[in-house]
């Protein structure tokens, strides 16, 4: 009754604003709205990395606005769409026959009807299984390193190449941050949608082999000289298989810092000190270093380098001080007890400013990647090879034997890959090593293409329908595999 009364009086009593006041209220309710659904006073708007802490997706997700929540699965959804059957149909029968002929392996290999990419994978390293760090460096690509044709800008590198396992003719899966994470850290394909560090369905129990290493024992990290939440990178990682993230609030009197965060050598000091810390507590680890330095508006510390070129703030400029602190990280390295148990990959994520007269800029996708440690023989490796060949070739290296669904090769066997995958855009291409080129767009019949690597043309010229086939049947694979979460480990039997 009490109840009855009280509303009837606040309805009954109820006034509206003058209408002279109606348009300012409307324009404050619209602004709390927006500032609602961003969540957020701070230069970016909030996404679900922000608030990122714990590897429980559900925890993470309680603490969003739940507006928010609903527009960024909207917007997941839609990315998740654009990449079913844009290319073309195949039965998924046929899709899994065409890719497992072409890796060569034995259907006896695949060993799960629930995830059908696993295969059991012995290591070439037979001793005691050693410490992985990738260091991952922005926009880096072939046309920034002297020892791969590129400008004179890479002294270091170039130097530790002649002591290190050198890729020559590596490609990368696309032209974002997160597809260079995607590849080296998980080895799936590219497809045209978003890279799954951004996308719902593989925010928890995707594969990667942080998540492998840390079932096996080891220490995972990644270590970044900015924003954690960056490109999702936060909710991704915690939520499969790194067990801590070291960003730029963790940094105590830092030499440089710039808008994208620490400069690369505070980045690798923080490296040096976090490995030489676990490697007294006798711990195995794994960490992905993300550099930043060598991206615009490429600010980096003076009297560093000599520079190259005037003003200082050039990409080819941060590209050579990126070069530097490389140099840096490995002078520390050297010195390390660690340096001994420890396999280093140095890769670029993409090449910068991949753009171009033709339909996929082929040699934007050109970057160095290098294998370097105690034990590593020194060559050049002139095989064709992707990113996503990377992380099985690593952990070969370092002896870690295991299960995983990857699809890439691991390059210390007597393999040859024969190919590469490119990602521009919504337009995906397929390469072979003898410069056959297949490309896929949206709604649009597979065409045939012969790039010159000497002078960077693609000419039209019909290619064979099975290599279309094949093309298509990766380029499906790994949307079929994350929409039915199939790209996974199998569960563990105890924790």
């Amino acid at each position: 009754v009490v109840y009855w009364k009280l509303s009837g009086w606040a309805t009954n009593n109820l006034r509206f604003p003058n209408w002279k006041f109606r348009p300012l209220i409307g324009l404050l309710v619209a602004a709390l709205v927006f500032v609602g659904g961003r969540s957020s006073f701070a230069h970016r708007g909030i996404n679900p990395a922000m608030v990122a802490f714990s590897s429980d997706p559900l925890v993470n997700s309680l603490v969003l606005s739940s507006g928010y929540s609903v527009l960024y699965a909207v917007q997941q959804l839609k990315d998740e769409d654009k990449s079913s059957e844009q290319y073309g149909k195949m039965s998924a029968e046929e899709m899994f026959a065409l890719v497992k002929q072409a890796r060569g392996r034995a259907d006896s290999d695949y060993i799960s009807t629930e995830i059908p990419t696993l295969t059991y994978n012995q290591a070439t390293y037979q001793g005691k299984p050693k410490n992985i760090v990738i260091v991952l460096e922005e926009s880096l690509g072939a046309q920034f390193v002297g020892t791969l044709g590129g400008k004179p800008l890479t002294p270091n590198f170039d130097r530790l190449a002649q002591e290190g396992w050198l890729f020559e003719n590596l490609y990368a899966t696309g032209t974002r941050s997160v597809r260079g994470i995607e590849a080296v850290t998980t080895g799936f394909t590219p497809t045209p949608a978003r890279a799954v560090v951004k996308l719902t369905k593989s925010q928890h129990n995707f594969f990667s082999i942080a998540e492998l290493l840390r079932r096996q024992g080891y220490d995972t990290s990644f270590i970044y000289g900015g924003e954690k939440h960056f490109d999702n990178m936060a909710s991704f990682f915690y939520g499969n298989g790194f067990t801590r993230i070291i960003d730029e609030k963790d940094y105590k009197n830092p030499k440089f810092k710039a808008t994208w965060g620490m400069s690369d050598e505070d980045l690798f000091d923080k490296a040096n000190e976090t490995f030489t810390q676990l490697h007294k507590e006798g711990k195995p680890f794994f960490s992905l270093v993300f550099s930043s330095s060598n991206h615009d508006p490429f600010e980096f510390p003076d009297d560093k380098i000599e520079l190259y070129e005037q003003p200082k703030q050039t990409r080819n400029n941060a590209a050579k001080y990126a070069d530097f602190a490389i140099g840096h990280f490995f002078e520390l390295a050297k010195k390390s007890e660690y340096w001994q148990d420890t396999i280093f990959l140095v890769i670029a994520d993409h090449d910068s400013r991949a753009v171009g007269e033709h339909l996929v800029p082929i040699q934007h996708f050109h970057i160095p990647a290098l294998f370097i440690g105690e034990g590593i023989e020194a060559k050049r490796d002139s095989r064709l090879v992707s990113q996503i060949d990377m992380p099985a070739t690593l952990l070969s290296l370092a002896g870690v034997s295991g299960e995983y669904p990857m699809l890439g090769y691991d390059l210390t066997k007597d393999v040859n890959p024969n190919r590469a995958f490119m990602q521009y855009d919504a337009t995906q291409a397929m390469m072979k090593g003898d410069g056959s080129v297949v490309v896929m767009r949206p709604n649009t019949p597979i065409q045939g293409f012969v790039y010159n690597k000497a002078d960077h043309s693609l000419k039209a010229r019909e290619q064979p329908e099975e290599m279309k086939k094949e093309a298509l049947a990766y380029a499906l694979l790994g949307s079929y595999l994350y929409k039915n979460q199939l790209y996974k480990l199998p569960k563990p039997e105890k924790e």
